[in-house]
């Protein structure tokens, strides 16, 4: 009978320490006075606070835990903290700001452009041979007199004369049945395939860009939690000290929470190099040789837009957009071009030339001091040890190859795309997912503080829902910020 009703006082003392815990909680409870035969324990008001004195500790009166704000008392939500973290100072930056600075700075970009700009000339050093050749020729010859040329395998010796002259020539391309302007027309595609790099090129920056941004954006939001987490275990280690030297807590929680103060500063030494690290990434994308710090600004507030959910439709739009697969299309067109001005070797080229000038200073065989001609130039090929037909099956052969390369990029873009959408719809439901689980942690902790201020639990069981709340908070956050990195691959691959 002893033990029965020792059994049923434990009851009825669990059942009134519970009630009190969760007070006005999300079931409706509300908060009960202690039971006549409860005991009384006297302990700081909350762990976390500065102790009173021992012979001053109020009884314990814990607080139902919030339902509208979980972190109320915790470590705060990172995402919605618009300060930089301690030791982070600098100048405000946003993605479409950094985007901005790395086309401005980014040396890819300008090496991009350059490329694309030279290319623009060889079309107009290709098209320069149907133009007017015009040269201007100034001569003069002294001699000894009687002279000649004289050589072995010549077919005349002619005499040297002396003389000065000066005169124009002027040879012009009549037509060479189409291969020039083959020859232009595959210039011009090229061009066009390297100014489509150029926007290739700026959608990689622009990737890398958002993808660095979001990465350091996710360190210092690490970094926030490192340092709140540090100090809220340190306000711990603190309490459970007093409470150890007051003799109402043992030493053994005593070293669990200095242990517990170790990880956390371990953690955040851990958060600091890694934001270091996004840090130096950011400024090497952005194309800054400084070790400049930024306050990255998250302008979605934690409130990022919907996943696509059509990815056929973007496969489609990518299509259309992407500017590598444009480029591709564009060197297949220019390699198609080139193998029909290589099979045009074969026709026959029709120039004209013409010259005229003044020999001021002469031989007397010369009579008249000006001189003039013109005439025509007809080019035939007939054999040439099959050069001709070589190139033109090399060029058809390169061209069937560039063919095959636009396919296989465009399965690669398709594949690509709707990987991307995937990946962003996934990255999405982990937001939720993360929240709820921090939502969790947020109460499972302030049950944990209440339960372990009225000795209802042990340090273990406070340290280990201290450890769920910082993993939920930076899964979290990476949730949050790989969904916006989700998103940014998903424009470039549809080529925005």
């Amino acid at each position: 009978m002893l033990r029965h009703g020792k059994r049923k006082s434990l009851r009825l003392i669990g059942a009134a320490v519970l009630a009190a815990t969760l007070g006005a909680g999300p079931c409706g409870l509300t908060a009960q006075q202690p039971l006549p035969n409860a005991p009384q324990v006297n302990l700081p008001a909350s762990i976390g606070q500065d102790p009173a004195p021992a012979a001053q500790m109020p009884a314990a009166t814990p607080q139902a835990p919030s339902t509208t704000n979980p972190t109320q008392g915790n470590v705060q939500n990172p995402l919605t903290k618009p300060e930089a973290p301690a030791g982070v100072n600098g100048p405000q930056l946003t993605v479409d700001q950094a985007e901005q600075m790395a086309l401005r700075n980014n040396p890819n970009i300008s090496v991009a452009r350059l490329l694309a700009l030279a290319q623009g000339q060889v079309t107009r050093e290709t098209r320069s041979v149907e133009m007017p050749q015009v040269a201007a020729d100034l001569d003069a010859v002294g001699s000894h007199e009687g002279s000649r040329i004289t050589g072995a395998g010549t077919l005349n010796s002619p005499r040297v004369l002396n003389k000065a002259a000066a005169g124009l020539s002027i040879s012009q391309l009549i037509t060479d049945f189409g291969r020039t302007h083959n020859l232009v027309k595959s210039a011009q595609s090229s061009a066009r395939a390297e100014f489509e790099n150029e926007k290739a090129t700026e959608l990689d920056i622009r990737l890398a860009v958002d993808q660095a941004f979001y990465q350091a954006l996710t360190s210092q939001a690490v970094l926030r939690v490192a340092q709140q987490t540090l100090a809220q275990r340190q306000a711990t280690g603190d309490q459970v000290s007093a409470l150890a030297k007051s003799k109402i807590k043992s030493d053994l929680d005593m070293s669990f929470a200095n242990v517990q103060v170790s990880q956390a500063n371990l953690l955040l030494l851990d958060a600091e190099n890694s934001e270091a690290a996004a840090m130096a990434a950011l400024n090497a994308v952005l194309g800054s040789e400084q070790d400049q710090q930024y306050v990255l600004v998250d302008e979605t507030h934690g409130n990022p837009p919907p996943a696509p959910s059509d990815p056929e439709a973007l496969v489609q739009q990518a299509f259309q957009q992407r500017p590598d697969l444009a480029s591709l299309n564009d060197r297949y067109q220019a390699a198609k071009q080139y193998a029909t001005a290589e099979r045009d070797l074969w026709f026959p080229t029709i120039s004209a030339m013409t010259m005229g000038g003044s020999t001021p200073v002469r031989d007397d065989l010369i009579q008249s001091s000006w001189y003039f001609g013109a005439g025509a130039s007809i080019n035939v090929p007939v054999f040439n040890g099959f050069l001709y037909n070589a190139r033109d099956k090399e060029a058809k052969f390169r061209a069937s190859a560039a063919q095959e390369q636009v396919r296989n990029l465009r399965a690669i873009v398709a594949r690509d795309v709707r990987t991307a959408v995937l990946n962003a719809e996934t990255a999405f439901q982990r937001i939720g997912v993360t929240q709820g689980e921090l939502d969790q942690a947020n109460l499972a902790l302030d049950l944990a503080q209440a339960r372990y201020k009225i000795g209802l639990s042990s340090i273990v069981e406070l340290t280990q829902a201290q450890l769920a709340q910082t993993q939920a908070q930076i899964d979290n956050t990476n949730a949050l910020y790989s969904y916006q990195t989700a998103l940014a691959e998903v424009r470039y691959q549809t080529g925005q």
